[in-house]
């Protein structure tokens, strides 16, 4: 398993992280570049050019990688390090995961509310529980995700959320099979590392086995 909690595949890219030292795939990994003008710049879509070196979405890794200048020593050169690195990654995780979600949306993949979640888990519809981080804890006991490993997602708040589905505050959603759900998963999954938030109790199983909206 990766750190995410996420089951290895074989053909996963693999890189180091700079901080811990331990090799692993690509998809929970952070990649930087130096920038031209010797700014360090996370490439949050890895697309960025220039060579790359890559930090575990942990806020852990990062700090330590900040702390003990391991950023310059990856890149070779000196680089500048914003002084708010962590939380401007954890901000662009977030939204990432949330404009996913958005596109899910949009391509009717995804719904939102309890009702509506509900009915897609019960009739097997719904691949991904998504629940808000900050919701009621007895309100979320209320629906199981789906079986199988990477079946919930919990790490984003009611209000980025409600980003993602167009609405003030959603405790619920769900996501179908599709295209997308790779992508969401991988990025919520670096996410949840940043933020610490672990799998709760009983609802992530292994594969072989009053804001909210209406």
């Amino acid at each position: 398993m990766t750190r995410g909690g996420k089951e290895k595949m074989q053909d996963d890219p693999e890189r180091k992280c700079i901080a811990t030292g331990e090799v692993q795939p690509k998809a929970g990994l952070i990649r930087f570049v130096a920038g031209p003008g010797g700014e360090l710049c996370p490439d949050l879509l890895g697309k960025l050019p220039g060579r790359g070196f890559y930090v575990a979405s942990e806020r852990a890794a990062l700090e330590k990688a900040v702390s003990k200048g391991l950023f310059s020593r990856a890149a070779r050169t000196q680089v500048t390090v914003p002084p708010d690195l962590i939380d401007l990654i954890e901000r662009g995780l977030a939204r990432r995961v949330a404009d996913l979600i958005a596109m899910a949306r949009k391509a009717g993949q995804a719904v939102s509310g309890l009702s509506k979640v509900k009915d897609w888990l019960e009739k097997g519809q719904a691949d991904i529980l998504i629940q808000a981080s900050d919701g009621s804890e007895r309100e979320k006991s209320r629906l199981r995700p789906p079986r199988g490993t990477d079946a919930y997602i919990g790490c984003l708040t009611a209000d980025e959320l409600g980003l993602a589905f167009g609405r003030e505050r959603v405790i619920h959603g769900a996501l179908a099979a599709g295209g997308l759900n790779e992508r969401v998963v991988d990025e919520a999954a670096r996410l949840a590392g940043l933020r610490n938030v672990q799998p709760q109790a009983g609802r992530r199983r292994d594969r072989r086995e009053g804001n909210e909206d209406a």
